[in-house]
């Protein structure tokens, strides 16, 4: 099954339900399937005591800028690769209070 984000009506990610990783509710999705120029780097600072320090994002969509839209751990601590058994690094979830994610 193909799995959307969609941001403001538009698609911003689309990849096969079998590439997402699913972490507390929320779906990952792998960098690749996201449309080029859609994020850009967040300053906004969170560290998930498991997962490491997150990367937040904001997304452009239709010339508007959605801060804090979406969020990744590029470089995760050892107990998340422990916890999930997978590497997370290459993901990135949206905010669900603002981005649509489902088939």
């Amino acid at each position: 099954m193909t799995m959307k984000a969609v941001l403001a009506g538009t698609v911003i990610a689309e990849a096969d339900e079998s590439e997402l990783i699913s972490i507390e509710g929320n779906w990952y999705f792998p960098l690749s399937s996201v449309k080029d120029g859609v994020l850009v780097d967040s300053p906004t600072p969170y560290t998930c005591p498991w997962k490491g320090e997150a990367q937040y994002h904001s997304a452009i969509v239709g010339g508007e800028t959605h801060a804090d839209a979406a969020w990744g751990y590029p470089n995760p601590y050892p107990t998340a690769f422990e916890r999930l058994g997978k590497d997370i690094s290459g993901h990135i979830a949206f905010d669900p209070r603002q981005v649509e994610v489902g088939p």
